[in-house]
């Protein structure tokens, strides 16, 4: 199913979705939005791309101009753990939407921490609710501290975050979502560790790395694609707006006019699995300060002895995705015209 219209019943995916709203991680909110197969219980925003302020005022704003004010966002922790914050203005822009402006959201501030919010959810709903977290970990590790229990309430916690087989894009090493927060990521990959081996029946957690989610390459065309699907409206002035300076980030560091656009990607997976291909390994992270910190490491041989916590996503269908990708926020985008 590529379309937001169809006559037969959509199985729906019931999302907790953890962001740190920068360029993607608007793409993610517009999709979710969009996506048939999706029910947005509810956000949770912490520190990463830009502050939290930004981060939370984003994502409500973003909701908002997709006609989704219903949707609770909570904001979560401002600072990593144990680390000073950083943030990549460079990347995403000083307040995290690139060029792109939005009017500030009328919807009222959740007051709710984060992780409660995410706490609270898992338990109401045991075994039903999919956590997809786009940012550093600090609300998942916090969230997990206050409930061991997580890993076997959720349904699923599905993460872009880390990389296996490619080099870091923060160090030779890290991802950007681990390196903010190396000590969050740890505590929460040690949680669902400490899961599947007192219970197998736990649901590992899904892992989607740069290996997978640096093959989603949103270029002019795609956005040209965007367009004419959705005409010329405010949701497209956001993409546009926001994607301009994506591109431009991206041309001068990588080589490309055009985007990774590693948040959506992941996003799709979570709602349909099929998307991507999955390898099962015990995942740890490097938190040691040295030339190895933030990098995940994968137990491919099992030298360990421990059990998978994870299955970590090792292939994708980028074509796919990103041809949903425009069908959906497109038909978000021509809905959200008038």
């Amino acid at each position: 199913m590529t379309g937001r219209d169809t006559a037969q019943p959509v199985e729906r995916t019931s999302l907790l979705l953890d962001v740190d709203t920068g360029i993607d991680d608007t793409l993610a909110l517009l999709y979710a939005a969009a996506s048939p197969d999706a029910e947005l219980v509810a956000v949770s925003a912490v520190h990463g791309n830009v502050e939290l302020e930004d981060t939370e005022r984003n994502t409500r704003a973003v909701l908002e101009l997709a006609g989704r004010p219903d949707v609770e966002v909570a904001p979560g922790r401002a600072t990593p753990l144990l680390r000073a914050l950083e943030t990549s203005p460079e990347t995403h822009g000083p307040h995290g939407l690139g060029y792109a402006t939005l009017p500030a959201p009328t919807s009222p501030r959740s007051p709710r921490f984060g992780p409660d919010a995410i706490v609270d959810a898992a338990r109401r709903r045991p075994g039903v609710l999919t956590l997809v977290t786009l940012g550093p970990l600090s609300n998942l590790a916090v969230a997990v501290l206050a409930e061991p229990r997580l890993p076997r309430l959720l349904r699923r916690w599905v993460a872009m975050a880390g990389t296996f087989r490619v080099p870091g894009n923060t160090t030779p090493v890290s991802e950007w979502n681990i390196h903010a927060d190396p000590e969050a990521a740890r505590i929460a990959l040690g949680a669902w560790q400490s899961a599947v081996e007192a219970d197998p029946a736990t649901p590992r957690a899904v892992i989607m790395g740069l290996d997978v989610t640096e093959r989603a390459r949103l270029l002019p065309a795609h956005l040209d694609a965007l367009a004419a699907r959705g005409g010329e409206g405010p949701v497209m002035t956001l993409v546009r707006d926001a994607l301009r300076y994506y591109f431009e980030f991206h041309e001068r560091y990588d080589g490309f006019y055009g985007a990774f656009v590693h948040d959506p990607f992941v996003v799709a997976a979570a709602l349909d699995p099929s998307l991507v291909r999955t390898e099962a390994a015990s995942v740890d992270v490097d938190a040691g300060g040295g030339p190895g910190d933030g990098q995940t490491i994968a137990d491919w041989r099992r030298t360990t002895g421990r059990p998978p916590n994870a299955d970590v996503v090792i292939d994708g269908d980028a074509a796919a995705f990103l041809e949903r990708l425009v069908e959906r926020v497109g038909g978000l985008a021509a809905d959200r015209r008038g």
